[in-house]
C-alpha cells in the first residue's frame, strides 16, 4: 500500500496529471458519472424525505471495478474532479460506492481541486486538500431530484396526450417557451412604414451626408414622417428655406446650409471582460460558427491537457465552467508582460484590469476561462492543435490579452447644418464622424456583434461655424420596421442567462436536447420551433404556466444556489415544489383529453361534404382532417407536407392534400400512370411499377409528359441493372450499388470474384443462393390487429404515408412486424410471493410511464450538465 491514487474524470485529464505527479501517484478516470437515479418509477420517493435511489451506469462499471481495485493497494485516494457543484457529486459518487464496498476504512480519502492542469497548480492543490463539501453535494442532489421528477411526472403526460417520444424538462421547457414566443413575436409583427430625410452636401475637400434633425423648431424621431405625403411636404418646406441662401461661389447646389455648431468630442471604448462559459459559447458561435456543444468539447480537450512537444501534456486553458470574470495575480502579472513585450508599453494601463462578475451567485474563487499561460501564444501552438482547437484556443488567448489593454480611443465631431442663410432656423441636419486615434486593444481583439453592423471609421471635412455649405440635394427614403431576429445560439445563450434561466454549464445540452426531440429545427443557423415544438409549448403554458415561467424557473435556480451556500436545506426546498406539482399532473391527467391536448385548428369547410376541415397533432406529426369522429361517415385524414406548418396552412392547401393519387393520363402502352406519396416519399406509379419523384418534382404538379420522362429513365435504369436472367425462374444476375449479385426475391448472394456474373449457370446462381444468409426481415407475418380502425389509426396511416416523415415510416415498419416472444414475463407479484405473467392496464401504463420518463429521465440528466469524462 505504497501509492496513493488520484481520481479523475476523463482519461485525457488522467494522463496529464499522472506526468505532473510522478511514480508515487496513480491516476486513473471515472469517464464521468459512476451512477445516476434508477430509470424508473420510485427512484426519489417524496415520502420518504425525497431518498433518492442509484445504480451504477453500466458503461462505467468496468472503469468503477479498476477504481476499487486500485483502492486497495492505495495508501490514500485524491478525488480530483472539477471544481463546480457537478465535479463535487462525482467525487461524492465515487466515495460512497467505494464506502459501500468497505473500501475506505484504514485510507485517508481526501478532495482536491484546481482551475487549470498545470504543474504548479496540481502540486498545490495535492498539498492543499479538503473534504467533500457537502453543501455542493446537496445543491447538486437537489438540481437531479427536481430535474426527474419534473421529467418523469411530465413526460409520461404528454406521451398520453400529444404523442409518444415526446419530453418536458425544469429548464428545457422554458427555453424552449422561448423560441416559440419569438416565432409569435414575428408571426404577429406588424411593419410599420417610416421614411427619412438626408442632405447630401458639397465641399470642397469632400462631399458628405447628414441627416435631418430638427424640423420647424421639434426634434426629428423614427415616426415623424410614416407616408409619403407628409414626407413630400417636408422636402419642399426644406427646399424653398435653403433656397433663401446663395450656394458658394463654384457650386451648384439647389441651395445653402450653413454650420450652426460643431462639437468636438473624444470617446474611449474599453475592453471586454475575459470569457466565462456563456460569453465563450456566444462569442465562438459568432465568430467561429460553432455550436455551444461543440465549443464545450473543444474546450475540455484544451483544458484536458494537449501534447505541444517539449513540454508534453499540458493544459493549455483553465476550467471552462465558471461564471466568474476574475483573473489571478500571476495571470494579470503574465498578461502585462507579454502586453508590453509584444504590442509596446503605450497599450498597457497603468494598473491591471479588474472585473467584476454580474452573475449572483458566480463562484470569485474561480477564474475566467483564460490560457493557462499567456505566453504561449497560438501561433507558438499551433502544430499542436486541430484546426479548430487552435481557432478556439487564439479566440481565448486574444480575448484575455486584450482586456488588459489600454482602452480603443475616437476623435468625435458632430456639425449641426441649418437650412438656409440663418444659423438659427427652425430646420437643421446632424453630420456625425468618428475617427479612430489609438487603437488600444481593438489591434488585438473585437467583440462580434449580434444583429448589428460592426463600428466604421467615417471622416467629415474641416469646417467652422458659420460657413455656408452647398445642398446638392434631398434623399428621401422609405423604410418598414422590421420584427425581432430569431435566436442564434449565441442569442439564445444570453437570453437564457439574462432570465436565468438554466445555468451556463447547461446550456449546449439544453440546445442539443431541443435539437434531438425535434422541437426545433435550424434555418440560417438560427432557431425554428417545429409543429411538435409548437403544440408541446402550448401544452405545457396552458396547463403548467407556472412551471414554465421565466420568473419561477430563475427564482428555483437562485434557490439551488442558495443551498450551494448552506444557506437553505434542501429537503424541504423539494417538498415547496413537489406538492402542488404532483396535484396539478394528476389533475391534468383526468381533466384534460387527448382532443384538447390536440389543438385543432378549423380551417372551414369542405365545400364537397360540408363537413369542418381541421389541423391537428396527432400521434405520428400533425395532419389535416375532414369530418369529426362523431359524423356517421368516417373521418378523413392527411398528413402534412414537408414545410408546411400547423399554424400557417391554409383551407386551400388543406384540401390539396387530398386530391392525391393524381390521375395523369397513360404510358403509350396503355398502361395508367398516377403520382401519389407513400411510405418512402412521393412517386409515379405505371402499371405495378413505381418511380421516385425526387428533387424540385412534386406530386401535386408533376404534368404526364414529366412522368413519362421519369418512366423512361427508369426503365433504361433498370435495364442497365439486369445482367442476365433464365426463363421460367425468379433467379436474376443483377448490378447493385456494391456490384453484382445473384437473388431470386428472397435471398441476395455475393458473385465471388473469380466468376463473372454474366456467365454464371442457373445451378450455379442457385448453388450460391444455397449458400447465402436469409435476409433479415423477411418471411415474417404482419402482427394481427384486432382492435377496431379508429380515428388515430386513420392519422397514423396520414403521417406514414407523408414525404419525409421519418418518425411516421419507422413507426410504421416497427407495426408490422411481430414482436419475438419473451421468455421471461415481467409481473406483479402476488401475495404468496409468486409473480403472475399477465399485465394489468395499470401495470401497462406504468411501463409506459417508465418508458416515456426514461427518456425523459435522459434529457433531465443532460440539463443537469453537458457530459464530462469520455
Amino acid at each position: 500500500m505504497s501509492k496513493n491514487l488520484v481520481i479523475v474524470e476523463s482519461p485525457a485529464k488522467a494522463r496529464t496529471i499522472e506526468k505532473y505527479l510522478g511514480k508515487d501517484y496513480e491516476v486513473l478516470a471515472s469517464y464521468g458519472h459512476v451512477r445516476d437515479l434508477v430509470p424508473k418509477e420510485g427512484a426519489v420517493d417524496p415520502d420518504h424525505g425525497f431518498a433518492m435511489k442509484y445504480q451504477l451506469i453500466d458503461k462505467n462499471e468496468k472503469h468503477v471495478e479498476k477504481i476499487a481495485k486500485a483502492v486497495k493497494n492505495a495508501s490514500a485516494v485524491y478525488l480530483a474532479t472539477d471544481p463546480d457543484r457537478e465535479g463535487e457529486a462525482i467525487s461524492w459518487h465515487v466515495y460512497e460506492v467505494l464506502k459501500d464496498r468497505n473500501l475506505v476504512d484504514g485510507r485517508t480519502v481526501h478532495r482536491v481541486v484546481f482551475h487549470e492542469i498545470t504543474k504548479r497548480a496540481i502540486k498545490e492543490a495535492i498539498e492543499h486538500p479538503r473534504g467533500l463539501s457537502e453543501e455542493l453535494i446537496n445543491a447538486q442532489q437537489a438540481r437531479r431530484a427536481l430535474d426527474y421528477l419534473v421529467g418523469f411526472n411530465l413526460s409520461p403526460l404528454l406521451w398520453k396526450k400529444v404523442r409518444r417520444g415526446l419530453s418536458a424538462g425544469r429548464v428545457q421547457s422554458p427555453a424552449l417557451r422561448l423560441i416559440v414566443e419569438r416565432e409569435e413575436e414575428i408571426a404577429a409583427f406588424v411593419p410599420q412604414e417610416y421614411w427619412t430625410i438626408e442632405a447630401a452636401v458639397q465641399h470642397a475637400e469632400q462631399g458628405f451626408k447628414a441627416r435631418l434633425a430638427t424640423f420647424r423648431g421639434t426634434r426629428v424621431e423614427q415616426f415623424t414622417f410614416t407616408n409619403e405625403a407628409v414626407t413630400r411636404d417636408a422636402e419642399q418646406a426644406i427646399r424653398e428655406r435653403a433656397r433663401e441662401g446663395a450656394p458658394p461661389p463654384g457650386t451648384d447646389g439647389i441651395g445653402v446650409l450653413t454650420v450652426a455648431k460643431i462639437e468636438k468630442k473624444q470617446r474611449r471604448r474599453n475592453p471586454a471582460a475575459p470569457f466565462t462559459t456563456s460569453t465563450l459559447q456566444q462569442e465562438a458561435s459568432r465568430k467561429l460558427g460553432f455550436s455551444a456543444q461543440k465549443t464545450m468539447t473543444l474546450a475540455q480537450r484544451l483544458y484536458e491537457g494537449i501534447d505541444v512537444g517539449e513540454e508534453g501534456s499540458t493544459g493549455l486553458i483553465t476550467y471552462m465552467r465558471t461564471d466568474s470574470v476574475t483573473l489571478a495575480n500571476e495571470a494579470l502579472t503574465e498578461l502585462r508582460e507579454v502586453i508590453e513585450k509584444r504590442y509596446g508599453k503605450e497599450n498597457l494601463p497603468d494598473e491591471p484590469r479588474r472585473y467584476t462578475t454580474k452573475a449572483r451567485n458566480a463562484q470569485e474563487a474561480h477564474e475566467a476561462v483564460r490560457p493557462t499561460s499567456a505566453a504561449r501564444a497560438p501561433e507558438h501552438v499551433k502544430r499542436y492543435l486541430e484546426h479548430d482547437q487552435f481557432r478556439l484556443y487564439e479566440l481565448i488567448w486574444k480575448r484575455t490579452v486584450a482586456c488588459q489593454m489600454n482602452p480603443a480611443v475616437y476623435d468625435t465631431v458632430g456639425v449641426d447644418l441649418a437650412a438656409g442663410a440663418s444659423a438659427d432656423g427652425d430646420i437643421a441636419f446632424r453630420a456625425t464622424g468618428s475617427v479612430l486615434v489609438s487603437p488600444g486593444f481593438i489591434a488585438v481583439y473585437q467583440e462580434g456583434l449580434d444583429d448589428a453592423q460592426e463600428e466604421q471609421d467615417s471622416l467629415l471635412p474641416s469646417v467652422s461655424e458659420g460657413d455656408r455649405l452647398a445642398l446638392s440635394d434631398l434623399l428621401t427614403e422609405q423604410h418598414f420596421t422590421e420584427p425581432p431576429p430569431r435566436y442564434s445560439e449565441a442569442t439564445l445563450v444570453k437570453a437564457l442567462e439574462e432570465y436565468g434561466i438554466g445555468r451556463p454549464s447547461t446550456y449546449a445540452s439544453i440546445i442539443s436536447t431541443l435539437r434531438n426531440r425535434e422541437y426545433v429545427e435550424m434555418e440560417n443557423r438560427r432557431f425554428i420551433p417545429t409543429d411538435v415544438g409548437r403544440v408541446v409549448n402550448r401544452f405545457l403554458t396552458e396547463y403548467f404556466s407556472q412551471y414554465v415561467d421565466y420568473e419561477f424557473t430563475a427564482r428555483m435556480e437562485d434557490s439551488l444556489d442558495a443551498v450551494s451556500r448552506g444557506e437553505r436545506e434542501w429537503v424541504p426546498l423539494l417538498a415547496d415544489f413537489w406538492q402542488p406539482f404532483h396535484e396539478l399532473v394528476e389533475y391534468t391527467e383526468t381533466s384534460v383529453t387527448r382532443e384538447q391536448a390536440s389543438q385543432a385548428r378549423v380551417l372551414g369547410e369542405d365545400p364537397k361534404s360540408g363537413r369542418p376541415v381541421s389541423v391537428r397533432m396527432g400521434r405520428y406529426g400533425a395532419f389535416v382532417q375532414i369530418g369529426t369522429k362523431d359524423d356517421e361517415e368516417k373521418p378523413r385524414f392527411a398528413g402534412l407536407r414537408p414545410g408546411q406548418k400547423m399554424d400557417y396552412i391554409t383551407l386551400e392547401e388543406a384540401l390539396d392534400l387530398f386530391k392525391l393519387p393524381r390521375e395523369l393520363g397513360e404510358t403509350p402502352d396503355g398502361e395508367p400512370v398516377s403520382a401519389n406519396i407513400g411510405r418512402f416519399g412521393p412517386y409515379v406509379r405505371y402499371g405495378n411499377k413505381f418511380v421516385s419523384i425526387r428533387g424540385e418534382d412534386d406530386p401535386y404538379r408533376i404534368t404526364l409528359e414529366r412522368a413519362l420522362e421519369l418512366i423512361e429513365e427508369k426503365k433504361r435504369a433498370d435495364a442497365n441493372r439486369i445482367i442476365n436472367t433464365f426463363d421460367g425462374t425468379d433467379v436474376q444476375v443483377l448490378n447493385g450499388r456494391f456490384g453484382p449479385y445473384v437473388t431470386n426475391g428472397t435471398k441476395n448472394a455475393k458473385i465471388p470474384k473469380d466468376k463473372e456474373p454474366a456467365k454464371l449457370t442457373l445451378g450455379e446462381c442457385e448453388e450460391l443462393l444455397a449458400a447465402a444468409p436469409e435476409r433479415r426481415g423477411r418471411g415474417k407475418k404482419a402482427a394481427k390487429k384486432t382492435s377496431k380502425k379508429t380515428a388515430a389509426g386513420g392519422e397514423a396511416a396520414a403521417a406514414a404515408e407523408t414525404a419525409g416523415n421519418k418518425k411516421a415510416k419507422k413507426v410504421a415498419k416497427k407495426k408490422t412486424r411481430k414482436k419475438p416472444t419473451k421468455k421471461k414475463t415481467a409481473g406483479t407479484k402476488k401475495a404468496g410471493g409468486k409473480k403472475t405473467g399477465k399485465k394489468t392496464g395499470a401495470g401497462k401504463s406504468k411501463s409506459r410511464a417508465a418508458a416515456a420518463a426514461k427518456g425523459a429521465a435522459g434529457d433531465e440528466a443532460a440539463e443537469t450538465d453537458a457530459p464530462r469524462g469520455g
